[in-house]
């Protein structure tokens, strides 16, 4: 179960928050950014680390961090998993995932996390059958230009290999 989820812009500003369990401090966001930003001798934090008895999980994407965190025993694959999910949900839906767009579409993201996390426990994560349940429309922002190249050469090293699906969301 996860027990609250939230996204940080690389400033450790709270874009969205949402707390579904309450077993978790309002503070975990401050601990969260701080732990990572300074972390052992400066290395980059990994994504799983405990502090005090709650487990943080995150996923950088867009410059920002999809974080999740939980006192239970979780399997972590499957939270990563979850965020990086919930990330490509985003980018579906607004274009890319960044600050900006973020905060453009807030009340369609709070509507997707109502629709995809019930109490802590994850649901569908399918963006086709979400369109079904989601009513807001959303402010589309265009990826940076770096990002449209990158796009363009994952999709033709997609392409070349066999063992990939041609509609293969991964990547």
């Amino acid at each position: 179960m996860i027990s609250q989820f939230f996204i940080l812009s690389p400033r450790g500003d709270v874009i969205i928050r949402r707390d579904y369990l309450g077993n978790v401090p309002k503070t975990s966001t401050e601990t969260f950014f701080r732990t990572s930003k300074f972390y052992k001798a400066g290395d980059e934090a990994p994504p799983i680390f405990l502090v005090d008895g709650v487990s943080y999980l995150s996923v950088k994407d867009g410059g920002v961090h999809l974080v999740a965190t939980t006192r239970d025993n979780v399997s972590p694959s499957f939270v990563l998993e979850f965020l990086k999910r919930i990330s490509i949900i985003i980018k579906d839906y607004c274009g890319s995932i960044s600050e900006e767009a973020i905060r453009k579409n807030f009340p369609l993201i709070y509507e997707l996390l109502d629709e995809v996390v019930d109490y802590g426990l994850p649901q569908n994560t399918s963006t086709e059958a979400l369109k079904t349940f989601v009513l807001n429309e959303p402010t589309v922002v265009a990826p940076p230009v770096s990002s449209l190249h990158t796009a363009a050469q994952l999709h033709s090293v997609r392409m070349a290999y066999g063992w990939r699906w041609p509609t293969c969301a991964c990547g």
